[in-house]
């Protein structure tokens, strides 16, 4: 087989341009498989989407999956949600970190690939899109200050649980202030003795005009910030006090609401664990 001549751009692109560990960005997806393709859509995802849709790709540098099974689903709040109808919908999350910097060149491999996959059935139809969205990174807390993961570790580090909070701005002159509260004030005081050990917090970017048309565009752009918060507890037993009534401290802040509450726990890479107990 003869090598594409183009491949040389490979030792160019290598040699210029970002190429810190930060991660600058993300690509968050909160899907639902649609009822009675719960184990097809976990094997083409594991098997092909998460490889082939994700980390080949340029410029991804961790990702990893989570799955919220019945009882954590009942969990979620508030119940009318501006995220997800119902509130239940989206049983598996998908989380990525993009270096700081290679956004724009991730975004024309990414849209080019998955136009490839389509184009060659390698795409699952048969599933809703919840929530998905690039996201810059805005901010991180740490619980115990320079002890422990960064948050470029935590989509490595074996975290047994992750809870997805999407906080909305009443404006977009608000998100601002929204932000520097909670990075200053309510998310350090929220931390102190619980099991989350860091909160990332992101703000979401819209996608490209070209994207795939079952990916609806991203609401909020200019209002919203995304959560995730990595837990050394699974959430069902720590979920009362430490996960209830955030959407209280939002709103009396005056500078928001809470859309979704969402808690998670990893997948088994390779199984098909918890895929009977969606429904």
């Amino acid at each position: 087989m003869s090598e594409d001549p183009r491949s040389e751009l490979y030792a160019e692109l290598a040699a210029v341009g970002p190429y810190g560990t930060h991660p600058g960005h993300a690509l968050i997806t909160m899907v639902e498989p649609h009822p009675g393709h719960e184990y097809a859509y976990n094997r083409w995802y594991e098997d092909d989407h998460y490889y082939a849709g994700a980390m080949a790709m340029p410029w991804i540098q961790a990702g990893r999956r989570w799955v919220a099974t019945r009882d954590l689903q009942l969990l979620r709040y508030p119940e009318k949600s501006a995220i997800a109808q119902p509130v239940t919908a989206g049983c598996y999350l998908s989380t990525y970190w993009i270096t700081a910097g290679r956004y724009d060149d991730h975004m024309r491999w990414t849209v080019a690939v998955n136009k490839r996959l389509n184009r060659d059935a390698r795409v699952y139809h048969d599933r809703t899109h919840v929530l998905t969205a690039f996201q810059n990174h805005e901010a991180t807390v740490y619980r115990d200050g320079a002890a422990g993961p960064r948050d470029v570790h935590a989509l490595d580090h074996p975290y047994t649980g992750l809870v997805l909070q999407v906080v909305e701005a009443d404006t977009p002159e608000q998100r601002a202030p929204l932000l520097q509260w909670l990075r200053t004030r309510h998310l350090p005081k929220r931390l102190a003795g619980s099991p989350a050990a860091l909160v990332t917090v992101f703000s979401p970017t819209p996608l490209p005009g070209d994207r795939m048309t079952y990916v609806k565009q991203v609401e909020g752009v200019e209002t919203r910030l995304t959560l995730l918060w990595f837990l050394q507890t699974d959430p069902r037993e720590c979920w009362d006090p430490h996960f209830t009534a955030l959407d209280v401290a939002v709103t009396e802040s005056g500078l928001g609401r809470v859309e979704l509450v969402a808690p998670f726990i990893p997948t088994v890479p390779g199984t098909d664990t918890y895929v009977d107990r969606l429904r």
